[in-house]
Protein backbone atom coordinates (compact mmCIF):
# COMPACT_ATOMS: atom_id res chain seq x y z
CA UNK A 1 0.00 0.00 0.00
CA UNK A 2 1.14 3.45 -1.31
CA UNK A 3 0.29 6.61 1.02
CA UNK A 4 -0.26 9.77 -0.78
CA UNK A 5 0.64 12.53 2.06
CA UNK A 6 -0.23 11.69 6.04
CA UNK A 7 0.56 13.90 9.03
CA UNK A 8 1.01 11.80 12.36
CA UNK A 9 0.11 13.54 15.29
CA UNK A 10 2.13 12.42 18.53
CA UNK A 11 1.34 14.50 21.58
CA UNK A 12 4.14 14.14 24.57
CA UNK A 13 4.20 14.92 28.01
CA UNK A 14 7.74 13.76 29.38
CA UNK A 15 8.57 11.36 26.74
CA UNK A 16 11.91 11.72 26.35
CA UNK A 17 12.81 7.58 27.21
CA UNK A 18 9.96 6.31 24.83
CA UNK A 19 10.10 9.07 21.92
CA UNK A 20 13.33 8.35 20.45
CA UNK A 21 12.57 4.93 19.41
CA UNK A 22 9.03 5.69 18.80
CA UNK A 23 9.83 8.51 15.84
CA UNK A 24 12.44 6.06 14.47
CA UNK A 25 10.04 3.34 13.93
CA UNK A 26 7.35 5.46 12.48
CA UNK A 27 9.84 7.74 10.26
CA UNK A 28 11.02 4.40 9.13
CA UNK A 29 7.67 3.18 8.01
CA UNK A 30 6.52 6.27 6.39
CA UNK A 31 9.75 6.20 4.10
CA UNK A 32 8.93 2.93 3.15
CA UNK A 33 5.20 3.34 2.30
CA UNK A 34 4.72 7.11 1.91
CA UNK A 35 4.67 9.23 -1.34
CA UNK A 36 5.04 12.72 1.80
CA UNK A 37 4.89 12.72 4.76
CA UNK A 38 5.28 14.65 8.18
CA UNK A 39 5.23 13.79 11.91
CA UNK A 40 4.34 16.68 14.00
CA UNK A 41 5.30 16.15 17.58
CA UNK A 42 3.48 18.37 20.45
CA UNK A 43 5.39 19.33 23.23
CA UNK A 44 3.03 19.62 26.09
CA UNK A 45 4.87 21.43 28.59
CA UNK A 46 7.86 18.37 29.46
CA UNK A 47 10.03 19.28 32.24
CA UNK A 48 12.56 16.38 30.88
CA UNK A 49 14.50 16.50 27.17
CA UNK A 50 11.51 15.76 25.44
CA UNK A 51 11.69 18.93 23.27
CA UNK A 52 15.75 18.62 22.89
CA UNK A 53 14.99 14.68 21.55
CA UNK A 54 12.76 15.84 18.85
CA UNK A 55 15.09 18.50 17.59
CA UNK A 56 17.49 15.60 17.15
CA UNK A 57 15.50 13.46 15.73
CA UNK A 58 14.37 15.89 13.58
CA UNK A 59 17.83 16.79 12.18
CA UNK A 60 18.50 12.98 11.62
CA UNK A 61 14.92 12.11 9.83
CA UNK A 62 13.72 14.80 7.47
CA UNK A 63 10.39 14.92 7.93
CA UNK A 64 9.51 15.77 11.85
CA UNK A 65 8.52 18.49 13.32
CA UNK A 66 8.23 20.38 16.78
CA UNK A 67 5.02 22.38 18.37
CA UNK A 68 5.36 23.32 21.43
CA UNK A 69 2.32 24.34 24.07
CA UNK A 70 4.77 26.32 26.74
CA UNK A 71 3.13 24.65 29.33
CA UNK A 72 1.29 21.45 29.89
CA UNK A 73 -2.01 21.92 28.74
CA UNK A 74 -3.65 18.60 28.60
CA UNK A 75 -3.70 15.39 25.87
CA UNK A 76 -6.53 17.06 24.26
CA UNK A 77 -5.14 20.68 23.57
CA UNK A 78 -2.01 19.24 22.45
CA UNK A 79 -3.45 16.93 19.63
CA UNK A 80 -5.61 20.25 18.79
CA UNK A 81 -2.54 22.23 18.58
CA UNK A 82 -1.19 19.39 15.85
CA UNK A 83 -3.77 19.05 14.11
CA UNK A 84 -4.64 22.51 12.92
CA UNK A 85 -0.99 22.48 12.29
CA UNK A 86 -0.58 20.00 10.31
CA UNK A 87 -0.53 19.67 6.40
CA UNK A 88 -1.40 16.38 4.80
CA UNK A 89 -4.60 14.92 3.07
CA UNK A 90 -4.38 12.31 5.93
CA UNK A 91 -4.33 12.79 9.87
CA UNK A 92 -3.22 10.23 11.76
CA UNK A 93 -3.41 10.77 15.68
CA UNK A 94 -0.99 7.94 17.57
CA UNK A 95 0.19 8.02 21.11
CA UNK A 96 3.74 8.23 21.51
CA UNK A 97 4.05 4.66 23.22
CA UNK A 98 2.77 3.23 19.97
CA UNK A 99 0.45 0.95 21.82
CA UNK A 100 -1.28 0.59 18.43
CA UNK A 101 1.70 0.18 16.00
CA UNK A 102 2.10 2.11 13.39
CA UNK A 103 1.44 -0.38 10.68
CA UNK A 104 -1.96 -1.01 11.84
CA UNK A 105 -3.07 2.30 10.35
CA UNK A 106 -3.05 0.42 6.81
CA UNK A 107 -6.01 -0.83 7.83
CA UNK A 108 -7.70 2.49 8.59
CA UNK A 109 -6.80 3.74 5.22
CA UNK A 110 -9.15 2.01 2.59
CA UNK A 111 -12.23 3.56 4.62
CA UNK A 112 -10.89 6.78 4.65
CA UNK A 113 -9.92 7.02 0.85
CA UNK A 114 -13.42 5.47 0.64
CA UNK A 115 -16.71 6.46 1.89
CA UNK A 116 -15.80 7.42 5.72
CA UNK A 117 -13.87 10.68 6.65
CA UNK A 118 -12.94 8.95 10.06
CA UNK A 119 -11.35 5.60 10.95
CA UNK A 120 -10.80 4.81 14.18
CA UNK A 121 -8.78 1.72 16.19
CA UNK A 122 -10.75 0.26 18.30
CA UNK A 123 -9.69 -2.45 21.13
CA UNK A 124 -13.07 -3.54 21.35
CA UNK A 125 -14.24 -5.54 18.52
CA UNK A 126 -14.22 -9.43 18.56
CA UNK A 127 -11.65 -9.11 15.96
CA UNK A 128 -9.27 -7.14 17.93
CA UNK A 129 -5.81 -8.40 18.35
CA UNK A 130 -5.30 -7.43 22.31
CA UNK A 131 -1.52 -8.43 22.38
CA UNK A 132 -1.10 -7.11 25.59
CA UNK A 133 -3.68 -5.99 27.78
CA UNK A 134 -4.65 -3.90 30.39
CA UNK A 135 -4.56 -4.78 34.18
CA UNK A 136 -8.68 -5.97 34.73
CA UNK A 137 -9.60 -3.01 36.82
CA UNK A 138 -8.60 -0.47 33.75
CA UNK A 139 -10.57 -2.60 31.86
CA UNK A 140 -13.32 -2.49 33.89
CA UNK A 141 -13.61 1.32 34.05
CA UNK A 142 -12.84 1.17 30.42
CA UNK A 143 -16.11 -0.59 29.50
CA UNK A 144 -18.39 1.45 32.41
CA UNK A 145 -16.64 4.66 30.69
CA UNK A 146 -17.90 3.67 27.15
CA UNK A 147 -21.59 2.60 28.50
CA UNK A 148 -21.42 6.13 29.47
CA UNK A 149 -20.41 7.68 26.52
CA UNK A 150 -23.01 5.44 24.68
CA UNK A 151 -26.10 6.92 27.13
CA UNK A 152 -24.62 10.29 27.35
CA UNK A 153 -22.85 11.68 23.90
CA UNK A 154 -22.34 9.27 21.05
CA UNK A 155 -23.76 5.84 20.36
CA UNK A 156 -22.86 3.13 18.15
CA UNK A 157 -19.36 3.09 19.35
CA UNK A 158 -17.83 0.04 21.13
CA UNK A 159 -14.33 1.97 21.90
CA UNK A 160 -13.88 5.52 21.63
CA UNK A 161 -10.44 6.33 23.32
CA UNK A 162 -7.86 3.91 21.42
CA UNK A 163 -5.59 6.51 20.42
CA UNK A 164 -5.67 5.70 16.80
CA UNK A 165 -7.42 7.96 14.55
CA UNK A 166 -7.14 8.51 10.97
CA UNK A 167 -9.00 11.35 9.75
CA UNK A 168 -8.92 13.22 6.01
CA UNK A 169 -7.89 16.75 6.04
CA UNK A 170 -11.15 18.91 5.07
CA UNK A 171 -12.74 17.13 8.30
CA UNK A 172 -10.42 16.79 10.80
CA UNK A 173 -9.52 20.79 10.26
CA UNK A 174 -13.79 21.52 10.65
CA UNK A 175 -13.84 19.54 13.88
CA UNK A 176 -10.87 20.08 15.77
CA UNK A 177 -11.57 24.29 14.90
CA UNK A 178 -14.49 23.92 17.26
CA UNK A 179 -12.82 21.20 19.84
CA UNK A 180 -12.99 22.56 23.43
CA UNK A 181 -11.72 19.82 25.61
CA UNK A 182 -8.39 19.73 26.57
CA UNK A 183 -7.91 16.67 28.44
CA UNK A 184 -8.29 12.84 27.90
CA UNK A 185 -11.75 12.91 26.74
CA UNK A 186 -11.36 14.87 23.36
CA UNK A 187 -11.81 11.82 22.02
CA UNK A 188 -15.18 11.70 22.48
CA UNK A 189 -15.88 15.43 21.58
CA UNK A 190 -14.14 14.64 18.50
CA UNK A 191 -16.57 12.09 17.80
CA UNK A 192 -19.54 13.87 18.81
CA UNK A 193 -18.63 16.49 16.39
CA UNK A 194 -17.79 14.35 13.48
CA UNK A 195 -21.60 12.75 13.66
CA UNK A 196 -22.97 16.55 14.14
CA UNK A 197 -21.60 17.87 11.37
CA UNK A 198 -22.39 14.77 9.15
CA UNK A 199 -19.41 13.01 8.73
CA UNK A 200 -18.89 9.18 8.54
CA UNK A 201 -16.89 7.55 11.24
CA UNK A 202 -15.70 4.01 11.03
CA UNK A 203 -14.68 1.58 13.97
CA UNK A 204 -11.97 -0.67 12.57
CA UNK A 205 -10.41 -3.67 14.96
CA UNK A 206 -6.54 -2.90 15.81
CA UNK A 207 -3.72 -4.89 17.32
CA UNK A 208 -3.13 -2.68 20.55
CA UNK A 209 -0.75 -3.50 22.76
CA UNK A 210 -1.25 -2.24 26.63
CA UNK A 211 2.03 0.62 27.92
CA UNK A 212 2.36 -0.03 31.76
CA UNK A 213 3.23 3.74 31.60
CA UNK A 214 -0.29 4.92 30.99
CA UNK A 215 -0.58 8.44 31.96
CA UNK A 216 -4.33 8.45 33.21
CA UNK A 217 -4.60 8.92 36.73
CA UNK A 218 -7.41 6.36 37.78
CA UNK A 219 -9.27 8.19 40.05
CA UNK A 220 -8.85 11.95 39.10
CA UNK A 221 -8.85 11.77 35.59
CA UNK A 222 -12.04 9.39 35.68
CA UNK A 223 -13.62 11.85 37.63
CA UNK A 224 -12.79 14.59 35.17
CA UNK A 225 -13.50 12.63 31.98
CA UNK A 226 -17.25 11.99 33.23
CA UNK A 227 -17.72 15.66 34.23
CA UNK A 228 -16.13 16.26 30.22
CA UNK A 229 -19.10 14.33 29.41
CA UNK A 230 -21.75 16.65 30.74
CA UNK A 231 -19.86 19.59 29.92
CA UNK A 232 -19.63 18.50 25.75
CA UNK A 233 -23.67 17.84 25.92
CA UNK A 234 -23.82 21.66 27.68
CA UNK A 235 -21.39 22.71 25.30
CA UNK A 236 -23.95 21.77 22.73
CA UNK A 237 -27.07 22.55 24.17
CA UNK A 238 -25.79 26.39 24.52
CA UNK A 239 -24.48 26.46 20.95
CA UNK A 240 -21.01 26.34 21.81
CA UNK A 241 -19.89 24.28 18.93
CA UNK A 242 -21.60 26.54 16.16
Amino acid sequence: MRIRYISVIIPAYNEENRLPATLKRVHEYLVSKADEFEIVVVDDGSSDTTESEVMRASTEMPGIRLVKNGANMGKGFSVRQGVLASRGELVLISDADLSTPIEEVEKLIPFVEGEFDIAIGSRAMKESELAVRQPWYREGMGRAFNALVRSLVIGGLSDTQCGFKLISKEAAKRIFERCRIDGFSFDVEVLFLAERLGYRIKEVPVKWLNSPASRVRIFRDSTRMFLDLLIIRLNALFGKYS
